[in-house]
């Protein structure tokens, strides 16, 4: 049996399904004509050894379109030290409470924020009979997306916006999330702020950026890009970054745009025992219950986890139902926790 690289025309035969399926001519062809009554397990066996094939003649597409999985992949990019993962699996609850309206069962898989694992992730994707995937992909260039999606299946991205990708996308408002916390600080008296990311390259992280940025402008505030740090979303990274930014810089409040380093910079200003905000106003970034314990509770950017699953779930239904249906692109906005630490 000849093996298909990619970019060539699929050579399989019916006969090589029936092979590698362990089944007869006869039985691939009563499931893709519908035919015959064929045993489910049986018939998802040769429907996924077509696949895996590219086995496509004219009248399979129709039969693959009609048979339903009932099964919607999830694919999310988290490392082993990030606590992004909360973040994350509440977006996945959100996702699965509203599949479970409709009969659909989710299955999780995880990019470890590696773009080659990410398409090997999909490529399994591909060969699972998924009738959607719900992704949040690991980098801004589309290409390898597009070279990667099997296209046999709608997908909806959530989180991050790959760049010149023509598709269904539900994401958080992150601009203004930041341009709202330096108003809040500038607000408190504050013209010196500092801001600490996450590598850049990334549309969510870029646009937090920009928010910062604008906001400044707005307040006729000079740009200091020294104020500015960007580092691995880490804790240690956090912590290492707002020990330099305080021994090298004069700034009153310092936001800070992602969770882990978050944690990263409390760990440092509490050993410190910098008194907050009187010595240095933080705002954090996502809602988590330590956050509420610190010393003092941190204020934060809270973004809307959940409801983003379950519209990106809402979405993906919608788009299974109606593949004819104009591609659409929905924000969910942040709200402002106000604790005591500005």
């Amino acid at each position: 049996m000849k093996t298909v690289k990619s970019g060539e025309k699929s050579t399989a035969s019916i006969k090589d399904v029936a092979e590698k399926a362990g089944v007869s001519t006869a039985t691939v062809s009563h499931v893709i004509n519908q035919t015959r009554f064929v045993a489910e397990e049986t018939k998802l066996k040769v429907m996924q050894t077509m696949k895996e094939l590219d086995y496509r003649p004219n009248s399979i597409a129709r039969s693959l379109r009609s048979a339903k999985s009932k099964t919607i992949g999830l694919l999310i990019p988290v490392t082993g030290s990030d606590t992004s993962n909360f973040f994350f699996m509440s977006i996945a609850q959100g996702i699965e409470s509203k599949l479970k309206e409709h009969g659909y069962n989710l299955i999780l898989s995880n990019s470890n924020e590696d773009i080659e694992n990410e398409q090997e992730q999909i490529k399994s994707f591909n060969s699972q009979l998924i009738d959607g995937l719900i992704i949040a992909p690991t980098g801004l260039d589309s290409s390898y997306l597009e070279k990667t999606l099997s296209g046999t299946y709608p997908v909806v991205f959530i989180d991050r916006k790959p760049r010149g990708f023509n598709g269904d996308f539900v994401l958080v408002d992150n601009f203004r999330g930041t341009y709202d916390a330096v108003q809040l600080l500038v607000k408190k008296g504050h013209r010196y702020i500092g801001y600490l990311t996450g590598t850049l390259g990334l549309s969510s992280v870029d646009e937090r950026l920009q928010g910062y940025k604008k906001a400044l402008e707005k307040n006729n505030i000079p740009l200091n890009d020294k104020h500015i740090r960007e580092g691995k979303p880490s804790f240690d990274s956090g912590y290492q970054l707002t020990k330099e930014i305080m021994e090298e810089e004069k700034i009153t409040a310092l936001i800070v745009s992602n969770n882990v380093m978050t944690m990263g910079a409390m760990a440092f200003l509490q050993e410190k025992q910098m008194k907050i905000p009187d010595q240095l106003a933080v705002i954090g970034y996502d809602d988590y219950d330590w956050a509420k314990i610190t010393t003092p509770p941190l204020t934060v950017i809270k973004q809307p986890a959940f409801d983003l699953g379950v519209t990106a779930g809402e979405t993906l239904i919608e788009r299974i139902n109606n593949p004819e249906k104009v591609y659409s692109e929905v924000t969910l906005v942040t709200d402002m926790i106000i604790r005591q630490s500005v």
